[in-house]
C-alpha cells in the first residue's frame, strides 16, 4: 500500500467520522444522507483531479471504499428476504385470508406498467427532441466487445416467450429462491410468502391455538426483522458517501461530453417522469411537494447504489414509517417494482436505443406506427424483465430483437451507463413508491396523520430510528 493511497484512506475515515458525529448530534437522517452525497462527490472529485481516471491509486483506493460502499449493499440484499417473508405473511394474517390481495396486487402492477408505459413516451420525446441517432458513433475497442457481448445474449432472449417469462415467477425451490440464485427470486419469494400466509389463515377456525402460536411467533420474528432493517439503515450515509466518490472518482469525462445529448435527453425524459409521478400522487389527493421531499433520502440512496433490489428494505421503510402506507402494500409495491414496470430501465432506456437505431435501419422515428408499436411492446415487455434478469441491458435486448433491430449499436453507449443508470434507478425506485402510495390511498388505509406530519419518526433521532 502506497503512502498516496495511505492518505485517501485517512481522509475517507475522517469524513466517515464526521457523519458518525453529525449522527450523535441527531442531525435528522435527509440531512446526513444529503452529507454523504456531498461528501462522496468532494470525495470522488478530490481523487479523480489528483490521479486521473485509471490511476492505479484510485483503483487501489476504490477497493477500500467498496468495503463501505459494497458492503453497505450487500448487508441491505442481507435483509431483503426476510423483510418481504416476515412483513407479507403479517399483512395477510391482519387481513384474515387473500381477500385484499387481489385489489393490492392488481393495483401495485397496473400502476407499475401504466407508469412504464409513459416513460417510453417520454424517452421517445427527449430522443426526438434531441435527434438522437446511432448513426455515425464511433466504436473504440471497450464498444466493440460491449457490441460483441450484447449479441452474444441476444440468444438466450430471442426464444423467451411471454408465457415462459411469467412461469419464472413460481418458486419451484422456494428455499432456493430465498438465496436470491435467480433474477426472479424476490417475486417467487412473494408468491411463497402469500402461501404460507394463506395457509395460516385457512386454519384460523379449525385450530385456533396452532393459529395463534403462529401468529405469536410472527411478531416476534417481524419485531426483529425490523429492528435489523434499522439498524442497517442507520449506515446509509455511509454507504452513500463511499459509492458517491467510487462513481465521480472513476468517470471518464471525455465519454460523457462526446455523448452528452444522449445523457441530456436521458435526465430530460427521467425529469419528466419524476413530475408525471408527482402528478399522480396529486391526483389521489396527496400533497406532491410533502412527497417528493420524503422520498428524497431513498432516491439519494438509490441514485448512488444503482440498485432496485438493494433499495428494498429503505423503500418500505420510507413508505410505512414516512408516508404512512401499511406493511403489506409497501412490501408488494417495492418487491414489484425491482423487478416489474421498471419506468428507467425497462421504459425509458429501451425507447431511446430504438429510436436512435431506427434510422439506421431506415425507419423514421417519427413514424406514428412505429411508436405505437414502440411503446407496445415496451409495455409488454417491463413485465418479464425480471425474467431474463440484467435489468437495463436486457431489457433493450428484448425490445430491439422484437423490433428485429441490430443490438450490437447499443454497445456504443458503455462508456455513459453508469451515469445514466443512476437516475434510471433512482426513477424505478420512484416508481414503486409511487405505486405503493397510490394503491394505498385508493384503498382507503394511508395514515394520513403520518403522511402530514414533516418529519417522520423513523427518520430522525437516535433510538426510534435510523
Amino acid at each position: 500500500m502506497t503512502l498516496s493511497v495511505i492518505g485517501n484512506l485517512a481522509i475517507l475515515v475522517m469524513l466517515l467520522l464526521f457523519l458518525y458525529r453529525l449522527q450523535q448530534k441527531h442531525v435528522s437522517f435527509t440531512r446526513r444522507v444529503f452529507s454523504g452525497l456531498g461528501l462522496g462527490v468532494l470525495l470522488g472529485a478530490g481523487l479523480h483531479l489528483l490521479y486521473g481516471s485509471g490511476s492505479p491509486i484510485i483503483a487501489h483506493t476504490v477497493d477500500y471504499l467498496d468495503i463501505v460502499g459494497n458492503g453497505y449493499v450487500q448487508l441491505l440484499q442481507m435483509i431483503v428476504i426476510p423483510l418481504i417473508m416476515v412483513s407479507i405473511i403479517g399483512a395477510i394474517l391482519k387481513l384474515s385470508g387473500g381477500s385484499s390481495l387481489g385489489k393490492i396486487s392488481a393495483m401495485t402492477i397496473g400502476v407499475l406498467i401504466f407508469t412504464t408505459m409513459l416513460a417510453a413516451g417520454a424517452g421517445i420525446l427527449m430522443s426526438n427532441l434531441f435527434g438522437l441517432t446511432a448513426e455515425g458513433l464511433t466504436a473504440g475497442a471497450a464498444e466493440t466487445a460491449r457490441g460483441a457481448a450484447l449479441q452474444h445474449s441476444l440468444g438466450s432472449v430471442e426464444g423467451l416467450s411471454f408465457a415462459t417469462l411469467v412461469q419464472e415467477f413460481i418458486p419451484a425451490n422456494p428455499f432456493l429462491d430465498m438465496t436470491g440464485a435467480r433474477k426472479t427470486s424476490t417475486i417467487a419469494v412473494v408468491i411463497f410468502s402469500i402461501f404460507i400466509g394463506l395457509s395460516a389463515t385457512g386454519i384460523a377456525r379449525k385450530k385456533p391455538e396452532i393459529f395463534a402460536r403462529f401468529d405469536s411467533f410472527m411478531e416476534v420474528a417481524h419485531a426483529i426483522v425490523m429492528r435489523m432493517v434499522t439498524l442497517v439503515l442507520r449506515l446509509t450515509p455511509y454507504g452513500v458517501l463511499a459509492l458517491m466518490a467510487k462513481v465521480v472518482c472513476g468517470a471518464n469525462y471525455a465519454d460523457i461530453l462526446n455523448l452528452l445529448n444522449f445523457v441530456l435527453a436521458s435526465y430530460g425524459a427521467i425529469a419528466i417522469m419524476f413530475a408525471v409521478h408527482l402528478l399522480l400522487v396529486s391526483l389521489v389527493g396527496l400533497n406532491p411537494l410533502r412527497f417528493f421531499k420524503k422520498i428524497l433520502p431513498l432516491l439519494a440512496f438509490a441514485f448512488t447504489a444503482r440498485t432496485s433490489a438493494g433499495s428494498i428494505p429503505m423503500n418500505v421503510q420510507t413508505q410505512t414509517k414516512a408516508l404512512g402506507v401499511p406493511e403489506g402494500i409497501a412490501n408488494f409495491a417495492a418487491s414489484f417494482g425491482a423487478t416489474i414496470g421498471q419506468n428507467g430501465c425497462a421504459g425509458i432506456y429501451p425507447a431511446m436505443l430504438a429510436v436512435m437505431i431506427a434510422p439506421t435501419v431506415g425507419i423514421n422515428p417519427l413514424d406514428p406506427g412505429f411508436i405505437m408499436t414502440l411503446i407496445a411492446i415496451i409495455t409488454v415487455s417491463s413485465f418479464g424483465v425480471a425474467g431474463v434478469g440484467g435489468g437495463a441491458t436486457f431489457a433493450a435486448l428484448i425490445v430491439l430483437s422484437s423490433l428485429d433491430f441490430p443490438v450490437a449499436l447499443a454497445g456504443l453507449l458503455i462508456s455513459i451507463e453508469p451515469l445514466i443508470d443512476m437516475g434510471r434507478t433512482a426513477l424505478n425506485v420512484s416508481g414503486s413508491v409511487t405505486a405503493g402510495t397510490i394503491t394505498s390511498r385508493l384503498l382507503g388505509q394511508t395514515d394520513m396523520a403520518l403522511f402530514n406530519r414533516d418529519e417522520a419518526p423513523v427518520l430522525d433521532g437516535e433510538e426510534s430510528a435510523v
